[in-house]
């Protein structure tokens, strides 16, 4: 009889398990998952002003766009925006949205401006301490949209977005979503390389938004408004759903990975949509097509080319890493860079940029280059073969003086 009663509990604790199982399952299954997007500025806050173009109309274009993707392709994705019309909303209360609803993932999106009109291209930031000038910039102008606020020092506990001293906190941060948030930030800047918008990386700086957030998030910078070219693209319809499109694979990628992490049911593939980039609008609105995987114009790329053609003058290229697999050229290794080759020695892979015949060009490419890879050095080639810089140098004085 007792032991009866010990197989009877014994059975009944396997049933509780099995039961608690399945509506774990059930519950893994069919949780909403929430995503907050956010479109910078609004109303009396223009945010950045090119010639023509006004980064909140911007920020909005791009924000309906992604959210509309979204919606419609994730049935199990509830899509919040903190507007969807031209309204103002405070900094803190853009946070308060994200966190009210739960959120699981927060993007918010901003088009960036720079002094010169020379800066192009498209950055995600997460949170932390900005290692550059140029981040703090950003994040300084972002964050100064709370002196439109009468009663931003109470609010914001005495937060200065131009005191260099507010920023200090950053740094002693611990930020639990910090690696979802990389993640996310990594994913979207590898869609805009893919999709012809010149990739400036993943960065870190302080933005109010992403602090006062409880959930993994990013600050996105569409492009440059600063920049003519860039405005075009940005405040064209074209260019809106490409940069949107971007945005929404980098978003599937995530939650698919995310489905499988939280041993959710996915599909076999993420959901992705195919970017629509046409000739029109790369050339005519996109900076980075005009130029080579350094940033240096096509015409100084095919004046080298033309002097190539002599095989007795060697060939100077751009090394920046080496592996001892061979990577993709679109690897994130490269941040970003373009037309990337390789050569083999030594069971080694190494990568390269530039391919010259002229000192003066390579030296330039390699000053562009040290800008993400800081290790980066020129090499040298003969017909095909390596030889140093410095009898690279004495073939190319040899060579004029014969002439």
């Amino acid at each position: 009889m007792k032991t009866q009663r010990i197989y009877l509990r014994i059975f009944s604790i396997f049933i509780l398990c099995v039961i608690s199982i399945s509506f774990s399952n059930i519950y893994a299954q069919k949780k909403i998952f929430t995503v907050v997007i956010d479109a910078g500025h609004g109303a009396h806050d223009s945010g950045a002003v090119g010639s023509f173009a006004k980064e909140k109309n911007i920020n909005l274009a791009v924000s309906l766009e992604l959210g509309k993707m979204i919606a419609e392709n994730f049935t199990d994705v509830a899509v919040v925006y903190t507007r969807k019309k031209d309204i103002f909303i405070p900094l803190q209360g853009r946070a308060d949205i994200a966190n009210s609803n739960n959120a699981d993932l927060f993007i918010s999106i901003h088009t960036n401006s720079n002094t010169s009109s020379k800066p192009y291209g498209a950055e995600t930031y997460t949170l932390g301490l900005a290692k550059t000038k140029a981040n703090t910039e950003v994040a300084r102008r972002e964050n100064s949209v709370i002196l439109l606020e009468s009663d931003y020092k109470t609010k914001y506990k005495g937060f200065d977005p131009h005191s260099v001293d507010s920023y200090i906190m950053f740094e002693f941060m611990q930020d639990k979503f910090i690696d979802q948030s990389i993640e996310f930030a990594s994913a979207v800047q590898q869609q805009f390389g893919k999709n012809h918008r010149y990739n400036r990386g993943v960065r870190q700086a302080g933005f109010w938004v992403l602090h006062a957030t409880a959930a993994p998030a990013v600050l996105i910078e569409l492009g440059f408004i600063s920049n003519r070219s860039e405005e075009q693209f940005l405040a064209s319809k074209a260019g809106q759903k490409q940069l949107a499109t971007s945005i929404y694979n980098a978003f599937a990628t995530y939650k698919y990975n995310f489905d499988k992490r939280s041993g959710i049911p996915t599909a076999k593939d993420p959901k992705l949509i195919e970017v629509k980039t046409d000739t029109l609008t790369a050339s005519k609105y996109n900076p980075d097509s005009a130029r080579n995987k350094s940033g240096i114009e096509n015409t100084k790329q095919q004046t080298a080319q033309k002097n190539t053609s002599n095989t007795n003058l060697p060939i100077f290229k751009v090394q920046i890493l080496a592996s001892r697999k061979k990577l993709s050229t679109d690897n994130a290794a490269f941040g970003g860079l373009k037309n990337v080759d390789y050569y083999e020695e030594n069971q080694w892979y190494k990568y390269t940029v530039g391919n010259t015949a002229d000192y003066a060009e390579i030296q330039e490419i390699h000053t562009q280059t040290t800008k993400k890879h800081f290790d980066a050095f020129i090499i040298a080639f003969i017909n095909g073969e390596k030889i140093s810089v410095i009898d690279a140098l004495k073939i190319i004085r040899d060579t004029k003086k014969q002439r």
